[in-house]
């Protein structure tokens, strides 16, 4: 019988001039980028967390702490790649994956499929077992007056 354990990730980052928006490893043509010690990519680094929380690794912080300059400006595809380095060699794979963006703005849904495709293949995994996905809060909180993104991710590990 296979062990099952399911991880939550949470992220948030405001929006800054003068950066790249970059979402699920994709950069997105939008007038702000997010600020963040690495490029800000709330959906990767949400999926970090659920997937160290799920092994029982920490979080995001542990491994890449912004403390350190090594990190600075890295690419979230690279972070996502070396912790799940860290989960594999805990023993645990990836079942599947969803992550939910949470913003008035961008629209992704033309860009969600190479999204799935970018996090996928830096899990090396199908693309089916990462499912994004947006949603809006009609105007509420920090997101809903444009002042930032936040994603969300779950991850189902097996041992």
């Amino acid at each position: 019988m296979s062990e099952l354990r399911v991880g939550l990730g949470i992220d948030a980052h405001a929006f800054a001039a003068g950066v790249p928006l970059v979402l699920g490893g994709v950069a997105i043509e939008h007038g702000r980028g997010l600020a963040g010690h690495s490029d800000g990519d709330v959906i990767a680094h949400a999926l970090i967390d659920a997937l160290l929380g799920a092994a029982g690794l920490g979080d995001i912080g542990s491994l890449f702490p912004s403390s350190d300059e090594r990190w600075r400006g890295a690419d979230s595809l690279d972070l996502l790649a070396r912790a799940y380095g860290e989960v594999r060699g805990a023993g645990w794979a990836l079942v599947n994956a969803d992550c939910v963006l949470i913003g008035e703005e961008p629209r992704i849904a033309a860009r969600r499929e190479e999204m799935q495709e970018q996090l996928a293949a830096a899990l090396s995994v199908e693309p089916g077992c990462v499912a994004v996905r947006a949603t809006t809060t009609d105007g509420l909180g920090f997101a809903g007056r444009g002042e930032g993104l936040a994603a969300q991710a779950v991850a189902l590990l097996e041992r």
